[in-house]
């Protein structure tokens, strides 16, 4: 056997053995890269990220309250301020004169209160004579009709009176037609006639007296129904005075009444003149500055703008097939674009539950009938949820509101 023909089965061996090394290491490679991406894949599924994420803060526009120049001005665009302080002052001396004036009204309506007490106790007392009065006047009634039943009384006696001596009367008289032509026959005495005339006659005054007794106590019945008249106009009349001065003493109601407008009118204008000063109500940057001293500075319209420094959030858009990986309390990891090396932790706060539906594919929601398109998209991109995470411990001399950020979710933090 030659040498060349036992060289060459060593060369294939050698390229043989090449071959398997090769094929082991393009399968271990394989299975390396398939390794790689299931651990990426967990990792991402467990601890969802996004780049789609901004900073916010709450802030809001300062507005003056009251119309007026601006007097003095005190921050500056861009400005950290802290809670308390002066931002800015309006000119307060229209507000004061307004405050001074309502104060003056409540002194001139409690001297017109007091006033008015002390008539009103002038026409108590009035009241007091009146009610006197008004039970005299009422005693006086009831006197009159007890004299005008007991003079009735006196002319129903008199009239019975009368009656009973015209009656005597009437039998005097005839008895004497009788006896006086009984004289001429000598069947009477002189004496007998005589004294029938004198009882004629007697009678006849009796009747006089009668009549004269019955016209007086007639008169005197006419004068008390006249006392009676009176006793009753003069009750009438004291009643109408009680009245009156009943009525007058609610006159007080009225002026009691605006006591609670006087008040509110002194604590409107004194909380206009406290708005002519505006102090930060919370720690806070101002941005947005749009005006200066000396501006006339009107009701409503926004000056500046202040951002609350006080707490921050990160709010990350998640896609929604993320969002069951998400939720509240998990901790997070905060990263800037502008510092990628700072790293920021924050806590989930809350999820998403709303977004506007993309016409595209719902269609747009009109009255009427829905507005549904006709075209089909094979692409379904999922839809972005946002997240709202509050930073812990947030550097607030670097931090800004907008700011791009990229949050990795790193789930419950462990307690030790």
């Amino acid at each position: 056997m030659s040498t060349q023909d036992t060289g060459q089965p060593e060369q294939d061996n050698r390229l043989a053995k090449l071959d398997w090394y090769g094929r082991v290491f393009t399968a271990a490679m394989v299975l390396l890269a398939i390794f790689g991406l299931i651990v990426v894949y967990a990792d991402t599924t467990r601890h969802p990220q996004t780049d789609d994420a901004e900073i916010f803060a709450n802030y809001i526009g300062v507005s003056p309250v009251v119309d007026g120049p601006i007097l003095h001005l005190n921050v500056a665009d861009n400005q950290r301020v802290k809670q308390g302080d002066l931002l800015f002052e309006i000119d307060d001396r229209p507000y004061s004169y307004a405050l001074d004036r309502a104060v003056s009204d409540q002194a001139a309506l409690e001297g017109e209160v007091v006033d008015e007490q002390r008539r009103i106790g002038a026409e108590l007392h009035a009241v007091t004579a009146s009610g006197a009065a008004t039970r005299s006047a009422t005693a006086n009634v009831d006197r009159a009709q007890a004299s005008i039943r007991e003079a009735e009384a006196d002319v129903t006696h008199s009239q019975a009176a009368l009656d009973r001596a015209r009656a005597e009367s009437a039998y005097a008289e005839n008895n004497l037609h009788r006896v006086e032509p009984l004289l001429a026959r000598q069947f009477v005495t002189v004496d007998q006639v005589d004294q029938a005339r004198t009882t004629e006659r007697a009678s006849a005054e009796s009747v006089h007296e009668a009549e004269s007794q019955l016209a007086l106590n007639q008169a005197h019945l006419n004068s008390m129904l006249a006392a009676l008249a009176e006793a009753k106009a003069s009750a009438e009349q004291t009643t109408a005075q009680l009245q009156q001065s009943q009525s007058s003493v609610l006159t007080l109601d009225p002026l009691v009444a605006q006591r609670r407008g006087r008040a509110a009118a002194i604590a409107n204008a004194q909380y206009n003149y406290d708005q002519c000063r505006v102090y930060a109500p919370f720690d806070a940057r101002v941005t947005s500055l749009v005006i200066s001293e000396g501006a006339y500075a009107h009701i409503g319209q926004e000056m500046f703008t202040l951002i609350d420094t006080r707490v921050w959030w990160v709010l990350a858009n998640f896609r929604e097939t993320q969002l069951k990986h998400i939720q509240p309390g998990m901790a997070a990891d905060i990263y800037f674009m502008s510092d990628p090396g700072l790293r920021l932790t924050g806590i989930v706060e809350s999820t998403g539950y709303g977004v506007i539906p993309d016409p595209s594919i719902l269609g747009r929601i009109t009255p009427g009938l829905p507005d549904v398109q006709r075209t089909l998209s094979w692409v379904r991109l999922a839809s972005r949820y946002p997240v709202r995470i509050r930073i812990q411990s947030p550097p607030t001399d670097v931090i800004r509101l907008g700011e791009s950020a990229v949050v990795v979710i790193r789930g419950y933090e462990r307690k030790h």
